[in-house]
Order: C-alpha cells, then sequence, then structure tokens
C-alpha cells in the first residue's frame, strides 16, 4: 500500500494568509464594549473550537459552547435558546461544513464577527481516500467546498494557522485587549509546535505506517505524519461494515502489518469489535477530540492528543 502524503506548498501558505485577511475584514473594528459589557462575548460551536477561544481569549471573553460535552458534534441541532444567545454574542467561532445546523444559524445571525476556522487553512478531499466521511458530511452544495475534510484541529501544524486566525480575528474585534491576544496566540501556537514536534519524533519509525479507524476523521493527521488511514465505513462509526468491506480489511491488515482497529469515545465500539474479531486485531481509542468527558483519555486537547500519539505509537510498532 502506498502512503499517500501532501506536503502544503508555499503557495497554499499564502493562500491561508489571504483568506485570513478576508475573514478578518468582515470583522467589526468596534470593542467589546458594543455588546455593552467589557467582556468579549464569544459563542463556539463544538469543543475544538471552544478550547481555541478560551486559550486565546483567557480572562476577556466569556465563551459559550453551542455543543455539549458527551453530544456528538455532527447531530447537533440548535435550539430556540442558542439561536437567540448567537444573535446576543459579540462573535461566533465555528467550523462550516462540519455542522449544517451552525452554519444555519450563523448565516442567519446579525454576530458583527464571524470566524470560519475553514477559511483559515487550506483544506483537502479526503473522502476517496477514507470512505467518503467527508463528502457525506458536505450538505452546502457549494462545488468549491464540496467533500473537503472538516477535521483540521487533529493537525497541530492545522490547527496552529487556525489559532492564529482566531488570534487576529479577536484583536481586530475588540482592540482594547489585542496586545493579549496575541501573546496568548503565541504561546498557544508554541505549543501546538512542540506537540508537532512529538508527533513527528514518536512516529518517524514504526513497523507499519496504516492504521484501521471507524471514524474518518484523521487523513490530515496521517497526511502530516506520512501515514494512511483505513475508514472501516466513513461517516458512521456505529454502521455496520460490508463483508466486503471486512475483508478487505482483512487482506489490507495482513499486508501492511495492521494490529489494531482505532474507535472514539462519543459513540459505541460495537463496530470496531466486529472488525477486530472477524480480522483477530485488537481494538483501542483514538479520540477525534470533538468532546471531553468522563471517557476521554485526558481533560484537554493537548492531554487527548498526547494519549492518541501513544495509542499509534503502540498500534504501528514504534520504535
Amino acid at each position: 500500500m502506498n502512503v499517500r502524503r501532501r506536503l502544503i506548498p508555499a503557495l497554499a501558505t499564502a493562500a491561508v494568509t489571504a483568506l485570513g485577511l478576508t475573514t478578518l475584514s468582515a470583522c467589526s473594528t468596534e470593542s467589546a464594549a458594543a455588546g455593552g459589557t467589557d467582556t468579549f462575548d464569544v459563542v463556539a460551536s463544538f469543543y475544538p473550537m471552544t478550547f481555541l477561544a478560551q486559550r486565546i481569549g483567557g480572562s476577556h471573553v466569556r465563551v459559550t459552547s453551542l455543543t455539549q460535552p458527551g453530544q456528538e458534534p455532527h447531530d447537533l441541532e440548535i435550539s430556540a435558546k442558542q439561536t437567540a444567545r448567537l444573535q446576543q454574542a459579540d462573535a461566533v467561532l465555528y467550523l462550516s461544513n462540519l455542522q449544517p445546523s451552525v452554519d444555519d444559524a450563523v448565516a442567519q445571525s446579525g454576530v458583527r464577527t464571524k470566524i470560519d476556522a475553514a477559511s483559515l487553512t487550506p483544506l483537502e478531499k479526503h473522502g476517496n481516500e477514507v470512505g467518503g466521511h467527508a463528502a457525506s458530511h458536505d450538505r452546502s452544495g457549494n462545488g468549491e467546498t464540496s467533500g473537503l475534510d472538516p477535521h483540521v484541529w487533529l493537525d497541530p501544524v492545522k490547527y496552529a494557522q487556525v489559532a492564529e486566525g482566531v488570534g487576529r480575528a479577536f484583536a481586530k474585534a475588540d482592540p482594547d485587549h489585542a496586545a493579549d491576544y496575541e501573546k496568548n496566540t503565541a504561546a498557544l501556537v508554541k505549543r501546538l509546535d512542540g506537540l508537532n514536534r512529538r508527533f513527528e519524533d514518536g512516529l518517524a519509525h514504526t513497523r507499519s505506517k496504516v492504521f484501521i479507524t471507524t471514524h474518518a476523521a484523521f487523513g490530515y493527521l496521517a497526511e502530516r505524519y506520512g501515514l494512511t488511514e483505513e475508514a472501516v465505513n466513513g461517516l458512521d462509526p456505529e454502521s455496520e461494515p460490508s463483508a466486503a468491506r471486512v475483508r478487505a480489511l482483512e487482506a489490507m491488515a495482513k499486508a501492511d502489518g495492521v494490529t489494531t482497529v482505532f474507535y472514539e469515545t462519543l459513540v459505541s465500539d460495537k463496530t470496531a469489535r466486529t472488525v477486530a474479531s472477524d480480522a483477530g486485531l485488537r481494538t483501542d481509542v483514538l479520540d477525534p477530540i470533538e468532546g471531553i468527558t468522563a471517557k476521554s483519555r485526558g481533560t484537554d486537547y493537548f492531554s487527548v492528543q498526547e494519549a492518541n500519539l501513544e495509542a499509534l505509537r503502540r498500534a504501528l510498532g514504534a520504535r
């Protein structure tokens, strides 16, 4: 099996800058005081966006998450109360084409500062590689974004690019605290750079480069570190795989030295155990970090990513 890894060229980096500037140009230049308080009021769509808002905003922001801990973010339907809360916010931080109900609510809202994380780093199509998961997510009908994988936060490098864009947006929308937002962003990016180096070092020498997941969320992470993700069934990690797919996974596992089928914490492990049993493989958790619960192997993004790294090292036979 060929390991597919596309590196982001210089032109893509330039595109990120341009996209970031375009996003910021839509931000209000008014201070957070426009909302009638000294606190910058941010609504975030789900955990990875909430984490960024809290780390970058610090004590200057009040962050409300639309997705509760333990709730599957893809299935979110926004309530009337949440819609009203969104309308009152100074800013909304979301990732388009991941949660259709959020996209609709943001489009219809009058929020002054709308920060779309998907505009802050280049997105790629992973559908053909990982079972069509990203294409199944997209309901926009937009030919330019159709089929693009939204799971950018699982790649520390791309997540850092998003963080930088969020920091710029916060500084522009709430200039009274711009210096603190810039400082907090720099500290967060530094930690993400360190996490990226640990992944690079930890996955540099492994017996296998292929891993199996029930949820096709790890395409960016796989490409970043020279790995290949094979998803059982793409979008629905709880659905029953076809007999043909199980046979194909068995053959691939033997050919590529795969030892483990990964599942996630927010859904049942039934599919993973079915495939693993049929193929004579182990099961383990690889967390897409869409929410933090008592079942998570960590209390925040960084600790769960460290647990993901160790799980991958075990499964791939790192030396």
